[in-house]
């Protein structure tokens, strides 16, 4: 049968004439052949190399049956968990099994295990003897060193080990799988494969120390949260291509010392190599055997989106991807870009919309300065906290060129910004042309943006401007659309109990909303996920570029106080409000004066502290 899709059965393997596949790549989401998920890419490169792959999603982990689905692959075993961390995936902050997974048919969640890379892994293992494991994607690349674990409140050794593999890929991983690929192909044993930038591998040998970093110890870090709170400095401060080292992490359990070795990171893709990546000829849909089970929720977001840009040099401490993809921006050419948006024209269920254009920060479009390209990112300072850099090259033109361009093509009706915008990336711009054309042209009546906190001390931590760059970015927003004549409002994304926010600072987030009559609508406890400095820091207590203190709300109690706080003016939150306040000696905030939080217990709550809606509605677009 004839498919855009690679095989995903064995009887799609023999109509193509297969007695046997290089390779078999697994993943934890269901099949969706999209460059905005993970084994799509991996897979489609791999095929442009000539190499026969085959797709091997949400496998039953129960037994290793499934993983013998094609036979003995030639090569190897791709594994990936999917898109996401699978534990991040199937738990809420609070513990509770979510209810819905986007990346999976129809939304049902637990069509996947916990800790999937691990489980595919040992599966594989079993079915094949021999065959090398190769595991990518952004759990394995995020656990590949001694990592903190929320779930298991602990720290876990890296995942290499824990798996059994032979080889961790961290970060984007197109060139790291081309190499090992390729290597693979020629006949070297996989265990000689270990010089390939951008991967991890063991080895009982001890490394070279005049060109590598080594490590605390795992049985340190597991036991002694300064010594762990060191490694991850280290790790922090070897991310940049440029100037990264190897780095050696021991394991002296059960005897002899074994060694967890990170080669330094690959260099982005950039130039050609970027473009033909995201012009592979992906399918740009869910495989049709899900259409039954309702199709894949995830591919509604992505599917008539463009992806511009790779890379963040924001450093958000809550934020994984200094670890991943990296501090530097690899922009897609303009040409590439608008030859993929004609390919979505001409998709049937296109209807003249673009939903975004974007990256991991959609204003980012190329390296932060001259000097980072040369020399690579400054270990001891960021690009834009807590003030811009002066070395910051600060410049939308080819940004707003990229976008005019896209507007222009037949059949476009309008072309939306939807993945984020840092504002005060946008604010340090002379030129306000971009400001001006994003109102105009790209917002589609509502813009989320992230100023994440209004205390001082908690953005510091954060890696956040101070609040004022943000009340400043929403009277130039609220400004420009008034001058549009457009109704366009901004909805900001708030973050409770993150390290460094203790109830007081808490309250000065409740007292900023009860001030502006604002109710907040996109809210999230903070999450302690592996490869963030807050993550670091939620577990030790201390900032490991400072070694200063940072208070933690670590119990769930606390943290359920800190969001009630978010959201005082519901009554149901009012028990804990009215706990946290006492607790934090905030008496003159319960009572029923205009600056009360809270009445006090027994009284009836006034129709005004509810909120009215339209002055919410119109305070969500930041309007006085």
């Amino acid at each position: 049968m004839d498919t855009p899709f690679l095989p995903v059965t064995r009887e799609e393997m023999d109509g193509r004439g297969w007695d046997r596949v290089d390779f078999v790549c697994v993943t934890g989401d269901a099949y969706v052949d999209h460059p905005s998920f993970g084994i799509a890419i991996i897979s489609r490169l791999l095929e442009s190399q000539g190499f026969r792959v085959a797709v091997l999603s949400q496998p039953d982990w129960k037994s290793r049956e499934d993983f013998t689905r094609f036979g003995r692959p030639r090569l190897g075993f791709l594994i990936t968990a999917g898109n996401v961390d699978s534990m991040v995936n199937g738990y809420a902050v609070s513990g509770r099994p979510r209810d819905r997974d986007v990346y999976s048919p129809g939304g049902r969640p637990r069509r996947r295990p916990d800790r999937a890379s691990i489980v595919y892994a040992v599966r594989a293992r079993e079915a094949y003897k021999g065959v090398p494991i190769i595991l990518g994607g952004l759990e394995a690349s995020l656990r590949r060193l001694a990592h903190y674990d929320y779930w298991d409140n602990k720290v876990r050794r890296s995942i290499l080990l824990d798996a059994k593999a032979d080889l961790v890929v961290y970060g984007m991983g197109e060139i790291q799988v081309a190499e090992i690929a390729a290597r693979l192909a020629a006949g070297d044993p996989v265990g000689t494969i270990t010089g390939v930038p951008g991967t991890v591998y063991a080895t009982s040998a001890p490394p070279d120390p005049t060109h590598t970093v080594v490590l605390p110890a795992f049985e340190e870090v597991r036991s002694d949260q300064a010594r762990f709170a060191e490694s991850f400095r280290l790790q922090y401060a070897n991310t940049d291509p440029i100037t990264g080292r190897r780095l050696a992490e021991p394991y002296g359990e059960g005897g002899g010392i074994r060694w967890v070795v990170q080669n330094p990171p690959a260099k982005p893709l950039a130039g050609q190599a970027l473009d033909a990546v995201y012009e592979l000829p992906y399918a740009r849909d869910y495989h049709p055997m899900y259409r039954e089970e309702g199709g894949v929720p995830a591919i509604e977001e992505v599917k008539f989106s463009l992806v511009s840009s790779r890379g963040c040099f924001g450093s958000c401490a809550f934020c994984a991807l200094t670890f991943h993809q990296g501090r530097h921006v690899s922009g897609r050419s303009h040409e590439s870009i608008a030859r993929e948006a004609v390919v979505l024209t001409q998709d049937a269920g296109f209807k003249g919309y673009i939903h975004d254009v974007g990256g991991p920060t959609a204003n980012f479009r190329f390296a932060a300065c001259a000097r980072q390209e040369q020399h690579g990112a400054c270990a001891h300072r960021e690009c834009l906290a807590p003030e811009p850099c002066p070395r910051l090259r600060v410049d939308h033109s080819d940004y707003l060129t990229l976008l005019r361009g896209l507007r222009k093509l037949p059949g476009v009706k309008k072309v939306f910004v939807r993945s984020g915008i840092r504002f005060d990336y946008l604010l340090a711009d002379p030129d306000r042309s971009f400001l001006t054309e994003l109102c105009e042209h790209h917002v589609s009546g509502q813009l989320k943006v992230a100023p994440e906190h209004v205390s001082a001390r908690v953005l510091q931590i954060m890696g956040k401007p101070r609040h004022g760059v943000y009340r400043e970015f929403e009277s130039a927003f609220v400004a420009e659309n008034r001058r549009l004549g457009r109704k366009q409002y901004l909805v900001p994304y708030f973050i409770s109990s993150h390290p460094g926010s203790d109830l007081a600072a808490a309250i000065e987030l409740a007292e900023y909303f009860r001030d502006h009559k604002f109710i907040p609508e996109q809210v999230q406890d903070f999450y302690p996920t592996p490869g963030t400095l807050a993550t670091c820091m939620y577990h030790t207590g201390v900032d490991p570029r400072t070694g200063e203190a940072v208070y933690v709300a670590r119990t769930p109690h606390e943290k359920a106080m800190q969001r009630a706080l978010m959201h005082y003016r519901n009554p149901r939150n009012h028990r804990l409000v009215h706990e946290a306040l006492i607790a934090a000696g905030r008496r003159d905030l319960i009572g029923l004066g205009p600056r009360a939080l809270i009445p006090p217990p027994g009284a009836r709550s006034g129709s005004s502290r509810g909120g009215d809606k339209k002055t919410a509605r119109q305070m969500r677009g930041g309007r006085r």
